[in-house]
């Protein structure tokens, strides 16, 4: 699918760039993911950490209407939460 999400993954990337929406509430996350998705080079891919359970649909609906590469997602484990994976397309 895409990148490994984790440094401690063999071969894995760092992302390029990391969104800590962690605490924020729809629509905050994908107002910070579209303010940022520009510091990323064409090609490259970003984290989103978000809490807020509308992510969930709301990140992967914002990259197919945006035509951006929705990577996947992953919890984030005791801390609560997803992280989600973004490839910017232009």
């Amino acid at each position: 699918m895409g990148p490994p999400p984790r440094q401690d993954v063999p071969g894995a990337r760092a992302p390029g760039l990391r969104i800590d929406a962690l605490g924020r509430k729809c629509p905050i996350p994908i107002i910070m993911l579209a303010e940022r998705i520009g510091e990323v080079p064409v090609g490259g891919y970003l984290e989103v950490l978000a809490d807020d359970p509308a992510a969930k649909t709301d990140i992967p609906a914002w990259c197919g209407l945006k035509s951006h590469e929705f990577l996947g997602a992953a919890e984030l484990g005791s801390a609560g939460g997803w992280a989600f994976w973004v490839r910017r397309s232009y």
